[in-house]
């Protein structure tokens, strides 16, 4: 029984318990965030310098006859795969991670809430893998092979392996956040910021912005810059498709929800 009297507001001892015990999950989320970062590292590790040079392969193959990576530093050797194998375990463990995350949020969420934000969160976590892949497979031969064409006579193309890392982690970061084009269109529509036919009347001025992007994400070729802008382009179309179940009708409600109760 509460030992509150008439008139005065609840006691701050009791207030407090409910946001110490959020701190404490929140803390223990993280820590198990960081334990399966750590569990994969660990995993991880010995295949450092093989890792990192599955990773160069893309450089390697439009290097010319006899040239090679450099280290300008003393430890680059040792830091830069390792790095790369920090950086690839924190990649892998992400759907872990995004769990951790969903498992501490879900418990404040609405049934309906959890059935629109969830799907979000997978799709989010496939597209920017599916970024980060096509970085990988598509663009960075693109690239490469067209730097180490356009490079002066007599200039030797020996790229420093630290750089070159964060170059590529920079163009995977990139790439993955560009793929998250239809989870930013349906939260746009969710938000009420927008509507689905609006998005569908401003498609020409999609299709050029997503040309634009492309010119300036990719060497200066059409072929490369058609690769990047044609799957932003689709992506969008499919942000735009799905919208329309997150789109919210005239009574306030979204096309996914359903009433609570009866009647």
């Amino acid at each position: 029984m509460s030992t509150t009297a008439p008139g005065q507001g609840p006691d701050p001892g009791e207030l407090e318990q409910p946001f110490i015990s959020h701190l404490i999950e929140l803390r223990d989320r993280i820590l198990r965030a960081l334990l399966g970062v750590l569990v994969v590292f660990l995993a991880l590790f010995p295949f450092a310098n093989p890792l990192y040079t599955w990773l160069s392969g893309p450089l390697l193959k439009h290097l010319p006859q006899g040239a090679t990576m450099i280290a300008i530093e003393v430890a680059s050797p040792f830091l830069a795969p390792l790095k790369l194998t920090l950086v690839a375990a924190a990649f892998i463990a992400m759907p872990w991670i995004l769990y951790q995350a969903w498992a501490f949020v879900a418990p404040g969420l609405y049934q309906h809430e959890r059935r629109l934000v969830l799907p979000l969160l997978v799709a989010s976590t496939i597209l920017f893998y599916l970024g980060a892949a096509f970085a990988y497979f598509v663009v960075f031969p693109l690239v490469f092979g067209f730097l180490t064409s356009t490079a002066p006579e007599g200039v030797a193309i020996m790229t420093d392996i630290n750089r070159y890392l964060s170059f590529v982690l920079t163009v995977f970061f990139a790439f993955g956040v560009a793929f998250q084009v239809p989870i930013a269109t349906i939260l746009l529509v969710w938000g009420e910021f927008t509507t689905p036919e609006a998005l569908v009347a401003k498609r020409p001025y999609v299709i050029v912005g997503v040309f634009v992007v492309g010119m300036i994400l990719t060497p200066p070729d059409v072929i490369s810059q058609t690769l990047l802008a044609i799957p932003m382009w689709l992506l969008f179309e499919l942000g735009v498709l799905f919208s329309r179940f997150y789109a919210r009708r005239d009574g306030g409600e979204t096309g996914t929800d359903a009433p609570e109760g009866g009647g």
